[in-house]
Order: structure tokens, then sequence, then C-alpha cells
């Protein structure tokens, strides 16, 4: 188990150290398969530094560049997540039932049993089409992907082609009010940006492997195989520790190299995480009190420039 920690460093460090620190850590807590949380918790931090530092230190591409990239894939990502028992379910050939994401007729796939009004492809297919674009370093795919997603979210109902969830289907709180697909800021700026990526020599924008997708695929699985819709607490709890957890990690990121490209992406989810509160103030996720998440989207932008600042004051001492 000790091996599952190493992932959080780069491959090259893993490649040099990888071995002394698994010598370290049975020498340490012998007759353990896993460190305490306290050295877990230092060990995963560390992983995320080096992670930082080795993409500051690369320099085949601005900082800005690969920020707005970043955003883009956050936001492809956030776009993604309600609708991944929607895509399980599509690609297995499972029928719903009473379990599918507050459609008006249950399933709308051909093989779902009852009344059904048939559907050609889940919204949702759209967004990860757009993140797995992203990944690989191809804004070009992803740009159709984006704009096809405002499209249908602008649309009328009564179309087929994503079903009416592409319209004013159910969204999803986290750090925040619900995001229905008919609100067009997180479509729109996920379109800005790949827009950018796509006319600012894409060739250098970073390339991420497959397997970057292995945590989508396991939580398709799981949404579908237990059914948890958009609207469940245990999606919301699920949801809202991510969220909170990728801030942090921006933070020791920014902390640790005083690099200012994870502002953008913080930015941009505190845009749209935002906006969708402002619009709809009275859809607040009810676990926290209003000021709570107002505070948590908003503190993490002065968090992350008072670190770069600090670390470039302190490089500078040096």
């Amino acid at each position: 188990m000790n091996r599952l920690l190493l992932a959080a460093y780069p491959e090259p460090y893993r490649s040099r150290q990888g071995e002394e620190v698994l010598a370290c850590l049975s020498e340490a807590y012998p007759g353990r398969s896993w460190p305490p949380p306290r050295e877990v918790a230092a060990l995963v931090r560390a992983g995320v530094q080096a992670r930082a530092r080795a993409v500051v230190d690369d320099t085949a591409r601005p900082w800005w560049l690969d920020g707005i990239h970043l955003a883009a894939l956050a936001l492809a990502a956030l776009a993604l997540v309600p609708y991944l028992q929607d895509v399980w379910h599509w690609a297995l050939h499972i029928d719903p039932g009473q379990h599918a994401m507050a459609f008006h007729f249950s399933g709308w796939y051909p093989w779902a049993e009852g009344p059904t009004r048939i559907r050609l492809l889940p919204y949702g297919l759209l967004p990860l089409g757009c993140l797995i674009a992203l990944l690989r370093g191809r804004p070009w795919i992803a740009l159709p992907a984006a704009a096809a997603m405002m499209w249908a979210g602008a649309t009328s109902h009564g179309r087929t082609l994503f079903g009416d969830e592409g319209k004013a289907g159910l969204g999803y709180y986290g750090l925040g009010a619900p995001i229905t697909a008919r609100d067009l800021v997180l479509s729109g700026v996920l379109c800005a940006a790949c827009a950018v990526l796509a006319f600012c020599r894409p060739g250098r924008l970073r390339r991420r492997s497959y397997r970057w997708l292995a945590p989508v695929v396991l939580a398709m699985s799981v949404a579908g195989g237990l059914h948890i819709i958009s609207v469940s607490p245990a999606f919301q709890r699920g949801l809202f520790v991510l969220e909170v957890a990728a801030l942090i990690a921006a933070w020791v990121a920014t902390a640790a190299t005083g690099d200012h490209r994870w502002l953008i992406p913080v930015a941009a989810f505190a845009i749209v995480r935002t906006q969708a509160i402002v619009v709809r103030p009275d859809a607040f996720m009810q676990s926290f009190p209003d000021l709570v998440v107002l505070i948590l989207l908003i503190a993490p932008l002065p968090a992350l420039a008072i670190a770069a600042q600090r670390r470039q004051g302190q490089a500078l001492a040096e």
C-alpha cells in the first residue's frame, strides 16, 4: 500500500528516490502496510509540491497558457460530474428506472422499460469528450464540444438529441448553488478557454496520459453501480470534499513555487460558482451557512496571491 503514496510524486522522483522512500517507511513502521494519517498527509503534501516544482521548471510554455489549460480541465470535469451515472448507464445499456436523473420519462433510452422518449446521446458525453481532448492537449477538438454544450443549454425544449437534461436537468451543489446545463456561464467560460488554447499555439500544450482518466472511470462505475445521483447526500458530501481538496492542492503548489498559474483555474472556478449563487441565492447547499460557502469560494484567491508573493520574497532573500 505504501507504493500508492508514491503516485503523488512525479515519475523522475519515483525512479530516483522511490525505493529509498519505501525502505524508510518500512523501517519506521515495521509490519504496517500503511503509515499513520499524519505521515500520509506529509507525504502527499510533499508529492504535490514536487509535482508543482516539476511543472514550473518546464519552460516549454508560458505560465498563463498552462493556467488557462488547467482552468479548462477543471471546468470540463465540473460540468461532467452530475452526469457520471447517466454516461455509465448509457455506455453499458443499463435501464436506470426510477434512479434516472429527474427525467420526465424513465431512462430516455430505447432499452428502458415503461413509457420512454428516445434520445440519441447523454449530455454528459460533451464534457467528457472535452475533458479527454484537453487531457491530450487537443483544444481544437475540445472547442466544438464546449460549443455544443452551450448550444444544448440554449436551445428550446423538445429535442431528443441529448434529451431534456441538456436544458433543464438537475445540476449539482458542492460549494454553492446548483448549476444546470441551461446556465451558460460554465459552458461559456469553458468555451472561451478552449478557444484561447486552440488559437495560441496549441502544439505547446501539456499532454497528459490516459491514466488520468482512471479516477473518472472509477467515479462513473461507483455512481452508476450505486445509482448515486447529483442530489443525493453522498454525492454532495463527496463533491464538497473533492473541491476543497483541489483548492488546498492549489494553495500548496503556489506556496511551494511562487508561481501564479494556479490562480487562473481557482479564479475560473470561483467565478462560475459565485455566479450561480448570485443568480439563485435561495438554492444554497443546506449543510453549510451561506457566509461559509462564500468565504470558501472567495478566500482562496487572495490566499494564493499572498502565498505566491511570500514565496517570491523568500527566493529573493535566499
